[in-house]
């Protein structure tokens, strides 16, 4: 009985990890993912302006699983009907049970010209690519546009904000004051199609992300839709805006190992009776007939309930007589105390109906990503990622 894992996000690894405990032994639990790594998502954006964060954010497969076996390949089609799953170094892996847990990539809507000119925020290269880009291309003065102005397209907005006033405070006495004068003064431009920054989210926590957003020195043009982009130019239907630099993060798409889709799945986050999809990979509705938002919370949570349901389903297969009714799944339901968005080095958070900001959110912030890391084992590596978060 082989139980296949495809992906090593948040979904994918709290799934393993969760199966290596609950399977019984003799089944057979593999992981495929496109990097040896696990990857701290949300925290990428750090590295933007501090390259060393990537050390904490990235934990080795082979320290984080102690049971299951690691393919490291890229999965680029899943047969559902012969229940195998093809991998781009042309291996091929059956399976009894699969979750696929690959995440979303990054939608450009067929917006002409976006995806050729703009970078994506999805991986520690990119992180790298757009510190180098600003430092090449806007380090005397210029405009950053961040296009998509959900928790990401904040994040990356006040990242950059952040090392544009770094770089300024680093430059002495007359030359900071020459360049004051003369203007060459970075502009980051965070530019979103609906009417509020962080839309998915209560006006509350929109008002006070936006108020951390302009304090930061970042532009807000709500209610802008993008239409199309040249290398110099984004064309708007409020107008035309030029750029030295575009960081895209406006929506998400289905990995191409799914067509480029999200399917829909229900509470039971199956598409069939042997194959799962977790997390970004799906549009999943949950046990009260909710959307479930795209998150990491989702995610994590999401691995447990089919964690329990993937091993009540092998436990019976293996030892079952054939005459009892299968196990039936626990519905998934969506519940998160709270949301939190760092800007720069500022942060927001709202814990039910409160929000904060300054320090107290900070350190909410800080603690986020340190108890991911130490629940998936990497204690060093959360002790060095709030050391970055707090004395950023």
């Amino acid at each position: 009985m082989r139980v296949l894992v495809l992906g090593a996000g948040y979904a994918g690894l709290t799934l393993a990890r969760d199966l290596e405990r609950r399977l019984p032994v003799d089944a057979d639990l593999t992981v495929v993912n496109d990097s040896p790594h696990h990857l701290v998502q949300h925290e990428v954006h750090r590295a933007i302006r501090r390259p060393a964060v990537a050390d904490a954010i990235q934990v080795p497969l082979d320290e984080a699983l102690d049971r299951a076996e690691v393919v490291v390949d890229r999965v680029t089609g899943v047969d559902r009907d012969a229940r195998t799953v093809e991998l781009a170094e042309g291996d091929a892996l059956d399976y009894d049970y699969c979750a696929v847990c690959l995440g979303a990539e990054t939608a450009y809507y067929g917006i002409p010209g976006l995806e050729a000119n703009s970078v994506p925020l999805k991986r520690v290269a990119d992180a790298e690519t757009i510190r180098k880009r600003f430092f090449d291309d806007c380090d005397e003065g210029g405009t950053v546009v961040v296009g998509g102005a959900g928790l990401s397209g904040v994040q990356i907005a006040g990242e950059l904000a952040a090392l544009r006033d770094e770089e300024g405070v680093q430059i002495a006495g007359e030359l900071a004051a020459l360049r004051d004068e003369e203007g060459a003064h970075a502009d980051i431009v965070l530019v979103e199609q609906l009417d509020a920054v962080a839309p998915s989210f209560d006006e509350s926590f929109q008002r006070a992300v936006r108020d951390e957003l302009l304090d930061r020195g970042v532009e807000i043009r709500t209610e802008t839709t993008v239409e199309s982009v040249t290398d110099a130019t984004v064309a708007t239907d409020t107008g035309d805006l030029d750029y030295d630099l575009l960081v895209w993060t406006g929506g998400i798409a289905g990995d191409d190992a799914m067509g480029g889709e999200r399917p829909p799945v229900r509470a039971d986050l199956r598409l069939d009776r042997r194959t799962f999809v977790v997390g970004d990979a799906a549009r999943a509705v949950d046990a009260d007939g909710e959307p479930v938002p795209a998150s990491a919370s989702a995610a994590l949570r999401e691995a447990k309930t089919v964690a329990r349901n993937v091993a009540a389903q092998v436990e019976f297969e293996l030892d079952g007589d054939g005459n009892d009714f299968a196990p039936r799944p626990d519905p998934y339901r969506f519940e998160v105390p709270g949301w939190i968005v760092s800007v720069g080095d500022g942060a927001v958070a709202q814990v039910g109906p409160s929000i904060f900001r300054g320090k107290a959110a900070k350190a909410m912030k800080a603690t986020v990503g340190a108890g991911h890391l130490t629940s998936v084992g990497a204690i060093s590596r959360a002790v060095d990622l709030v050391d970055e978060e707090l004395h950023a």
